[in-house]
């Protein structure tokens, strides 16, 4: 008999994050002791991109509250938590928490860690944090208004939200492999991109299947624009390189963007 009950998109990239961390991929490798002992003397980097942030997008961070948002994984709050912060980390993912529980345990660390939807931080006070770390997770959101608005709430004055996110523009090709063998890109989706709206039923399905999460391919009218219209004044922009490609546009243009807004 076939499953009719309501498809909850928060539900299944918990679950398909959860069987990620449990993969070890890429963000859900911990740093290790290595890197955190090297961290408490000072010595340290995160990243929002594949390049390391630069530092004066951070500055002294000993004694901040920082809110690693949707960022866990046992890599960017450990680091901070090792370099003098006080670090909270809200993810989806509880198995991608437990990376963190892990590393703070064999590392001495003090992180609070809180499960959630990266929409809703109503469990955190007005102005409860000075800095917010939001690395490229967004993507898993239908809806991402709601996360800058929750942000700016979050943060004192004088505090700024560190994000990164894709070029909407890696979302609009289509993805058969035949045209990546001919080093074409045939346009076929519009931005911004669901996979809920624009794959067929098929291709959901298999996702669906195959533990893959759902992926959302905001504007740069919701992705920057956004940031503005909940308060934000954007004082840093990067652009960079997926290396390697992993798509044909990628050849040609940069897939990461990340920006550090402040609120003023």
């Amino acid at each position: 008999m076939p499953n009719t009950s309501p498809f909850n998109v928060l539900s299944h990239n918990a679950d398909a994050w959860d069987l990620q961390a449990r993969a070890n991929g890429a963000w859900s490798q911990p740093v290790s002791s290595a890197v955190i002992a090297a961290a408490k003397l000072g010595h340290w980097h995160i990243y929002l991109t594949p390049g390391p942030l630069p530092s004066d997008w951070l500055g002294n961070v000993a004694g901040k509250r920082v809110l690693c948002l949707a960022a866990a994984g046992g890599q960017q709050a450990p680091v901070l938590a090792a370099a003098g912060a006080d670090v909270t980390v809200f993810d989806l993912s509880n198995e991608q928490l437990a990376k963190d529980a892990m590393v703070a345990r064999r590392d001495g660390l003090s992180l609070t860690l809180v499960q959630g939807d990266m929409r809703d931080l109503s469990c955190f006070a007005d102005a409860s944090f000075d800095l917010v770390v939001h690395p490229v997770s967004n993507q898993y959101a239908p809806v991402i208004e709601p996360i800058w608005e929750e942000c700016y709430r979050v943060l004192d004055h004088g505090g700024a939200l560190l994000s990164s996110f894709f070029n909407p523009a890696v979302f609009i090709a289509d993805r058969d492999p035949a045209y990546a063998a001919e080093g074409l890109i045939r346009p076929r989706y519009q931005v911004p991109y669901s996979d809920l709206i624009d794959l067929d039923q098929a291709a959901i399905a298999g996702k669906r299947e195959q533990g893959q999460p759902m992926l959302f391919g905001h504007s740069l009218a919701s992705q920057i624009g956004g940031q503005l219209s909940a308060g934000f004044v954007i004082a840093g922009f990067i652009e960079e390189m997926h290396t390697p490609a992993r798509f044909e546009i990628e050849k040609f243009m940069p897939s990461f963007i990340a920006t550090r807004s402040l609120k003023l």
